[in-house]
């Protein structure tokens, strides 16, 4: 695992930061221990004029740390059920951010399977949003993190993943732009 990201990693359009965070690590320092897995998968969200984004209505109590400053955490309440973490991208003030929703375990794998009990293998732990939210135990409190460090859930440098091995394609779980491109997936 590399050095945090920096804000200027994720300052770019949501596609970008999308495909360019696969293979990055994500990680949460909890009081119950150390949890980090590499990404593997990832949806973009561009932003006001993406109608599958939660910014089209603009900046609410709900969606306030999604137009925060780049490398901000949002997370959300996905059906008022599952929590699901993104890094918000471009400039501040602007509503764009990229959707974690697959990891490969790396430390604490045995808090994350106590955290998720009911996962029967080990990849199967964290390989949905709310899967991944679960096993880290990223929750609401920290909407607004600085993934650039300073605070408890960070985002780091990974080893890069080549392009042959990038699947790009439709988001899912959504209805709205549900054809665009903007789904990256590690084969």
């Amino acid at each position: 695992m590399g050095p945090p990201l920096t804000s200027g990693f994720f300052d770019r359009v949501a596609d970008a930061v999308a495909r360019e965070l696969l293979g990055a690590v994500i990680r949460h320092e909890s009081p119950d221990g150390v949890t980090s897995g590499r990404i593997i998968e990832t949806e973009a969200y561009l932003g006001p004029h993406d109608p599958a984004s939660h910014s089209v209505a603009g900046r609410t109590a709900r969606t306030w740390h999604m137009f925060g400053p780049p490398g901000t955490a949002y997370v959300y309440l996905s059906y008022g059920l599952h929590w699901c973490v993104n890094a918000v991208t471009r400039e501040d003030g602007y509503g764009a951010a990229v959707l974690i929703r697959a990891v490969t375990p790396l430390e604490g794998v045995d808090l994350m399977r106590t955290r998720r009990p009911k996962a029967r293998r080990d990849r199967d732990l964290a390989n949905g949003p709310g899967k991944v939210c679960a096993a880290m135990a990223i929750t609401r409190e920290h909407d607004g993190a600085a993934l650039t460090g300073g605070s408890r859930l960070t985002l780091h440098a990974g080893d890069a993943v080549p392009d042959s091995l990038v699947v790009v394609g439709p988001r899912v779980g959504i209805t709205k732009a549900v054809d665009w491109p903007l789904r990256f997936v590690v084969r």
